[in-house]
Order: C-alpha cells, then structure tokens, then sequence
C-alpha cells in the first residue's frame, strides 16, 4: 500500500497514526496538492490529501473512508465498534474533530490571502466553530480517560490529531488551558509512538 501525503494534512496524520496503531506497513508518498506539479489530482479528483493507493491500484479517499476501510480488513486493535450505537458515538467524535480541522484549515488559508482580499469575519466565523467544538469536546470527554470511556478508539486519534493540528499552526488559542482534560488526554496520547512519530511539520 501507498499513502500519499504530506506532513502538515492533519488528515494524513490521522490515517498515518491508525496504520501504525495497526502495525501496517506502507509507503509514504510526501505530495501536497499545492505544491506545483503535484499528482495529486490525477489519483483523487478532489485533489486532496490523504490517499490510499490500494495493492490492486485502487485509490481510496477521504481520511474518514480510509481509516474504516483499515480497521475493517486488520482484527487487531480495533478502533471502531460494531455497528450500535457506540460505533456512531464514535463516528461523531470523528466528524467533530475533523470539522474543528475543516475549520482551522480554513482560517489558515483564509488568512495566507492578500490583505485586501482577506475577510475578517470569515476567518472569526472559523475561530467560532473551533472554539465551540473545543468546549463541546470538553464537555462530552469530562473526567473519563478516552473519549469513549476506558479503551484508545478512532474518536480519540481523531481528536487527538486536531488538538495536534491547532498546536501546530495555531498556538496562540491557549486550549490547553480553557480544557485541561483535554491537555490531559492529548499528553497522554503523545506518549504512544504513533503519535510521537507523526507530529505535524513543514
């Protein structure tokens, strides 16, 4: 299998910490789909990163279809459920943590624009959603130790990977300190490998 990405997509990140939480082995293909040149639309017609370049030449794309597709052909260290009502609890936590970073890479990109070309709200509108998805977050995980409860799940390596993604380009939201249970459990989850190794940078 093939994995092309980039180190900076919190999305790659994402599928990058599974297959290693999973024990796969792959290749990584760094290409950014703004970098001139790139491949990227030529094996996704949405050009975006992550995509996972099947055996059989098969391309599988967004982060969210990949990282299912894994846990569904490998039975160790299952990250989702069965399908219930905690596998769709679990499936939220991922949509909230990827929508926090559909957020943030918003404001950044917003932010890179010219300065007359640039909108100021749009860029709070983002900050909004980030920081009530913060709170959201805060509140659903209370005092447990994982997003779910007392077990590492596809929740917490989604959230882990967007709290990641705001230290890495937006280290002035102090969330750490509005959320220390969250800190918490980001600390905790940077002590395993597949995140150590994985931290996001240019």
């Amino acid at each position: 299998m093939k994995l092309i990405g980039s180190h900076t997509s919190p999305y790659t990140r994402k599928v990058r910490v599974v297959l290693a939480e999973k024990k796969i082995e792959y290749e990584f293909v760094i290409d950014s789909p703004w970098a001139e040149g790139s491949k990227v639309p030529d094996i996704n017609p949405l050009g975006k990163v992550p995509v996972l370049m099947l055996d059989d030449e098969t391309p599988l794309f967004d982060s969210r279809v990949i990282v299912e597709y894994i846990d569904n052909v490998t039975p160790n260290n299952k990250l989702f459920p069965a399908p219930n009502r905690e596998r769709i609890e679990v499936k939220r936590w991922e949509a909230l943590a990827d929508g926090l970073c559909d957020a943030a890479v918003a404001a950044l990109l917003e932010g890179k624009r010219p300065a007359k070309e640039r909108s100021a709200s749009w860029i709070e509108r983002q900050h909004a959603k980030i920081a009530r998805s913060l709170e959201f977050m805060a509140k659903e995980l209370g005092d447990t130790a994982f997003c779910m409860g007392t077990h590492i799940s596809m929740a917490d390596i989604a959230v882990g990977t967007a709290l990641g993604y705001l230290c890495f380009r937006f280290p002035a939201i102090e969330w750490q300190a509005a959320h220390p249970n969250l800190a918490k459990l980001y600390d905790k989850l940077m002590q395993r490998p597949a995140f150590a190794d994985t931290v996001p940078h240019e």
